[in-house]
């Protein structure tokens, strides 16, 4: 039976992703009476931080910690809520009347909401270093899902590189599984101690500094950390074989079979940009994220944006977020049914708390330029095209003025990924090369659809106008 027949033309809410903002979000609007359907891409409900939850090898083991557990659940209330779910889907259009494109096993529709709720989550930064394209360079993102789905860690000698809390993580959870861990690269400078330290104190007050030091004193014990890292390139030929750093006046080069890239996670913004979401630069946390109101509501009409898509924030304040952008959905669509939604005030006074030291965690973490804007000129910035820093230096040389332009001059953000790989070392590379702000300078501008589907999938659409339209648009 096709995938579509079992699904409304319309909803009251659709909610895009299923991570925990996702899944919060459906079961509030669900249970509240509201009809409503749940879309992702990924097989199984969860997300990154909950991928796999509901079938993972180490499931109920102590390798993946106990915060992982939380997602069961999230994953639990929603199937019990009613929502309507399409797991294994290509969500690839989202128009400012709220249509939403999606296909799945060669068909495509288009369903209408009164509120869409997107809670896409967030992508890991790029981390363009000389060599990051080679074979055994991967993110650590990509080795958690790994871990997750399969309870596989990679063999031979693995290197890690990079910052932030995903990084202790991931390392302490291959150690618990039995790995071992060559060294830690820790790219944090001093100067992001300093400025992190006024916030110290409301770090202090949240439940994740307990957490967040005893991962790094579990790591520490057993791998080899070289802090101070300045410069990091990945060589070999036709596969990686060492990590070379630099700290400052000290360099080495560590041998490796796997090398494990990350320097932070940043709202996946493509599809919210696509529907025309108005974003700014967020200098603390260097990205860009979309200009919401504390529900969530964006500057057009019925979307909104919940969860890690709408700032980085963590599991606990998406699944918040979720909630509130559902409760916020409910009093606009169904207010009668506000009784059977969580308190408003209980839920902002939740996110309040889980957000407690951010600020701290954003400062300390923050990616210094040498790992944002590529300064080795041979460094690709654009995978899918290879296009290097230095060419798009050249491109600026002869008058590309931003992201946009670049694409005339060089295809940048054109691939598969549409710029979800290059988009901010774009923005940022131009900027600095400019002498202007990311805010500036600007994003790709971006169109449905955001991601690929075959002239098959449109042909499989019903001939109505609205199908016509959206087809027209894109």
């Amino acid at each position: 039976m096709s995938f579509a027949s079992k699904l409304r033309t319309a909803y009251d809410v659709i909610v895009i992703g299923a991570g925990p903002a996702g899944l919060a979000a459906a079961s509030t609007s669900a249970e509240a009476g509201l009809t409503t359907l749940l879309l992702d891409e990924n097989q199984a409900p969860g997300g990154q931080i909950y991928r796999a939850i509901t079938f993972s090898p180490l499931k109920n083991s102590p390798v993946l910690g106990q915060d992982y557990e939380a997602g069961i659940n999230l994953v639990s209330s929603c199937e019990k809520s009613g929502a309507d779910y399409v797991a294994g889907c290509t969500v690839w259009s989202l128009d400012r009347e709220r249509v939403v494109g999606i296909s799945r096993d060669g068909e495509a529709r288009l369903i209408k909401a009164e509120r869409v709720i997107i809670a896409t989550g967030a992508l890991e930064r790029p981390f363009p270093i000389p060599g990051w394209t080679l074979p055994g360079v991967m993110t650590i993102g990509a080795g958690q899902t790994l871990l997750k789905s399969s309870g596989l860690i990679p063999e031979g000698r693995m290197v890690l590189a990079g910052q932030g809390p995903l990084l202790w993580l991931y390392a302490a959870q291959v150690l618990r599984a039995g790995g071992t861990i060559e060294a830690i690269c820790d790219t944090t400078p001093l100067k992001n101690y300093i400025d992190a330290a006024p916030y110290l104190p409301s770090f202090l007050l949240s439940k994740y500094w307990m957490k967040g030091l005893g991962l790094i004193r579990e790591v520490k014990r057993k791998v080899k950390i070289i802090n101070g890292i300045t410069k990091l390139s990945a060589e070999g030929e036709g596969k990686v074989k060492r990590l070379v750093w630099q700290a400052g006046g000290r360099s080495g080069a560590i041998d490796a079979d796997v090398v494990m890239l990350h320097q932070g996670v940043v709202p996946h913004v493509n599809l919210a940009m696509a529907a025309g979401v108005k974003h700014e630069w967020d200098n603390v946390q260097a990205c860009f994220r979309p200009v919401l109101d504390e529900s969530g509501n964006t500057n057009v009409h019925g979307i909104m944006i919940a969860g890690d898509g709408a700032g980085i924030g963590g599991a606990e304040s998406a699944a918040e977020r979720g909630r509130l952008a559902a409760i916020d959905s409910v009093s606009a669509l169904h207010p009668d049914a506000l009784s059977k939604v969580p308190a408003r005030d209980n839920v902002r006074n939740a996110l309040a708390k889980s957000m407690l030291g951010r600020k701290f965690l954003d400062l300390l973490y923050r990616p210094t330029k040498p790992f944002r804007i590529p300064q080795d000129d041979a460094t690709i910035v654009c995978r899918c095209e290879e296009i290097t820093a230095g060419e798009i230096r050249a491109s600026v040389a002869i008058g590309a003025t931003g992201p946009n332009q670049l694409k005339s001059y060089r295809r940048t953000g054109m691939g598969p990924c549409q710029g979800r790989l290059c988009g901010l070392t774009v923005t940022e590379l131009l900027a600095y090369e400019r002498g202007k702000t990311p805010d500036e300078i600007g994003y790709y501008r971006l169109r449905s659809p955001v991601k690929p589907i075959s002239l098959a999938e449109l042909a499989s659409m019903p001939q109505d106008d609205v199908a016509i339209k959206a087809v027209v648009r894109g």
